[in-house]
């Protein structure tokens, strides 16, 4: 143990002569604790419902999607590119468009994605968000006279008034020619299913059916405009759809989950980012209380100063002596703040102590997510402010002069 550490140990623990100076010790600690404590607990909030978010977008989502035409004959050499992706793990073509979806005098604009679910389901987890009727309609042909089947979004389905069973009208915005000239393109689907994914943006929006019956609805004849890709590692998105821009040229557009909710997570960021910044005040209002109390000890002390220099310790010595006052106090903050922090998000994600209702937010308890980076960043941030609040009370006992220290003390 070194001199200026057992020092400012002894100055710590030792009776202080005020009230008032052990208080605002306390203060300093307390404020301190509380300053990392909400920053954790805050933090680890946030990333709970970025994870939550996230997963739920990858569930209804390929890790990378590829945009283009592509007619029938063409796709065993479409597929045989794709697979020279790194990473791929699964592959499923798609024929996704627009429409609007009518049903007892109500419409409303859909996104209609006709997918094979075989191949479908080793791209995203859509087979689990199924809540009503069956994907076996699906892949099912009709039969003649029948019309093919459609799944809803839970949400679409809730604002045209529609369950599973009924019959919707779905118009197409490209036209089809007629002998009074451009007519628009109807037809009837049958509701088999509803599909409840957890992320309003696609409940609202998205409807589902079988490849051959989109295609023929959007005029490909039986080609696909798109294919999803899962990857063995998700974090290779990026260098995966860089490396199929290449390999597909300028006539295919290739995106990743990241790249289509880029706003959404930007948003999630930028959020984060605030919230942390405001809470990172509450630790800088603790660092004025932890200068305050040293520069009221470098007055208390004063004696103490004076005999020490006028043993032949210099300044040097005595900063440091102040530095590891701080340096305790900012240590037993942080400690306390990270135990209070790391116990009270462990109790919110065990227990449901707050609870959400369901129906509006698709899950009943906060979601909490510790993670090391955002702890260790937090206890970073706090002790470099802490030490930051040092270095004036250190240099101020540093240049007191020990006559003055002995004759005033």
């Amino acid at each position: 143990m070194s001199v200026e550490f057992f020092i400012a140990y002894r100055y710590l623990k030792a009776k202080r002569k005020g009230l008032f100076s052990m208080v605002t010790t306390v203060i300093g600690i307390a404020g301190v604790a509380l300053g990392v404590a909400a920053l954790i607990v805050t933090l680890s909030i946030m990333n709970g419902f970025q994870s939550d978010i996230r997963k739920k977008i990858i569930d209804a989502q390929a890790h990378v999607n590829v945009y283009g035409p592509v007619r029938a004959e063409d796709l065993p050499a479409f597929k045989a590119r794709l697979e020279r992706s790194p990473h791929l793990a699964a592959y499923s073509p798609f024929v996704m468009g627009q429409g609007i979806l009518t049903f007892d005098g109500r419409s409303t604009g859909i996104v209609l994605k006709g997918l094979d679910p075989e191949k479908e389901f080793k791209t995203n987890n859509l087979k689990s968000a199924l809540i009503g009727g069956s994907w076996d309609a699906v892949n099912s042909v009709p039969a003649p006279g029948q019309p093919p089947a459609i799944l809803l979004g839970e949400e679409l389905a809730k604002s045209l008034g529609v369950w599973t069973g009924d019959d919707v009208i779905l118009i197409s915005p490209k036209g089809a020619s007629a002998v009074m000239g451009i007519m628009p393109k109807m037809k009837k689907f049958k509701v088999a299913g509803l599909i409840r994914t957890g992320y309003f943006e696609f409940d609202n929006t998205m409807s589902y059916c079988g490849l051959q019956a989109a295609s023929d609805f959007f005029g490909l004849a039986g080609g696909v405009n798109g294919a999803g890709i899962k990857l063995d590692d998700i974090n290779r998105a990026g260098e995966s759809a860089g490396f199929l821009k290449k390999e597909l040229g300028f006539a295919y557009s290739v995106k990743t989950y990241a790249d289509m909710n880029r706003t959404l997570f930007a948003a999630l960021k930028l959020e984060k980012f605030v919230m942390s910044l405001v809470l990172a005040l509450i630790i800088l209002v603790a660092t004025f209380n932890i200068a305050s109390n040293l520069l009221m000890m470098s007055v208390e002390k004063l004696r103490d100063i004076g005999v020490l220099r006028s043993m032949g310790a210099g300044p040097g010595l005595v900063r440091r002596i102040f530095f590891w006052e701080g340096n305790l106090i900012a240590l037993s903050g942080i400690t306390l703040g990270v135990l209070l922090g790391a116990g009270i998000s462990l109790f919110i994600s065990v227990y449901p102590v707050l609870e959400l209702p369901s129906d509006i937010y698709y899950i009943s308890k906060v979601p909490v997510e510790l993670r090391l980076r955002d702890l260790f960043g937090t206890v970073a941030v706090t002790y470099f402010l802490c030490m930051l609040s040092t270095i004036y009370p250190a240099l101020r006992a540093s240049k007191i002069s020990p006559v003055d220290a002995i004759r005033y003390g």
